[in-house]
């Protein structure tokens, strides 16, 4: 079994560790040549593994990405998965972000999203709108759980002060090389503040999951891990912390799922967070501050 992280204080979990779905079967619009079967067969394979933490988007191949689950997941008890998907951008009106909501539920064939972020901030429309429509879906057991992503500590602070529901987790880019919320306070704010922060791209497109890196390369000898699985760790091994990751193939499934069950040593997590090289202050999808 995955590892689940907890927060007791607001009664939420997760598992720690989880698929990500992004470029299934196209990045904006169906990819002419995807493989259904093998997209399909890529989510099965997960989730006999052990990884029942499915994350999407309404956006991801059109809506595709969220067909392809539906399918896959269709054999399995849905009480024992953990779904979460998101809303775009550009669906943050009140009654445009129910009927996204609606229409994602339908494209997976579900009746509730275990987690359902906000994909990231629109600063044309007003924040208190898009809340309310949040707590609506959760009220109307459409939503378990609020979340958010790529907002930064003030959006998060703003955001929370406009509903009584928690918002339980902050999905944003950060990984041994790109520690933007570590530098604008947000990693310390979610561990505070009985939140979550959900990393996305832990391997940085495979950059982390290559040697030649001193620290890393020390760190894969003392555990007898593959850089990739140094990486992942070293996120999930952080208190309120879980990540994503793609697995299209066995392979890089096996891979992943050697990153789990156990543990970094807290001196060593200290010591990749202080000396992992050319670290980035800034992602490469800001975090923007102000607030409107």
């Amino acid at each position: 079994m995955i590892p689940e992280k907890k927060i007791p204080e607001i009664n939420f979990s997760m598992p720690a560790f989880g698929m990500g779905t992004w470029m299934l079967g196209g990045k904006l619009e169906p990819s002419p040549d995807r493989c259904e079967r093998s997209d399909t067969d890529s989510i099965v394979r997960a989730i006999d593994a052990g990884l029942t933490h499915i994350d999407t988007a309404e956006i991801y191949a059109g809506g595709y990405a969220e067909e392809v689950i539906a399918k896959a997941i269709s054999g399995y008890d849905r009480s024992m998965l953990f779904l979460v998907s998101k809303v775009s951008s550009a669906h943050l009106r009140y009654n445009d972000l129910i009927e996204s909501a609606k229409q994602s539920l339908a494209r997976l064939k579900t009746d509730y999203l275990d987690l359902y972020l906000i994909h990231e901030p629109n600063p044309n429309i007003p924040m208190e709108e898009t809340m309310n429509a949040m707590a609506y879906l959760k009220d109307n057991g459409y939503i378990l759980n609020i979340g958010v992503s790529n907002f930064s500590t003030e959006r998060v602070k703003a955001a929370q002060k406009l509903i009584d529901a928690p918002i339980v987790a902050n999905q944003v880019h950060y990984n041994l090389k790109f520690r933007e919320p570590e530098i604008i306070g947000l990693l310390e704010y979610c561990q505070a503040n009985n939140m979550m922060l959900i990393a996305w791209r832990p391997i940085q497109k495979g950059l982390l999951s290559t040697g030649g890196i001193p620290i890393l390369d020390e760190m894969c000898e003392k555990y007898a891990k593959s850089p990739a699985q140094i990486a992942i760790n070293w996120l999930i091994s952080q208190p309120n912390v879980v990540t994503l990751s793609t697995m299209r193939t066995s392979e890089h499934l096996e891979e992943n799922l050697g990153a789990l069950g156990w543990e970094i040593d807290a001196e060593d997590i200290e010591k990749l967070r202080s000396l992992f090289p050319e670290q980035q202050t800034i992602s490469d999808v800001p975090l923007i501050s102000s607030v409107k």
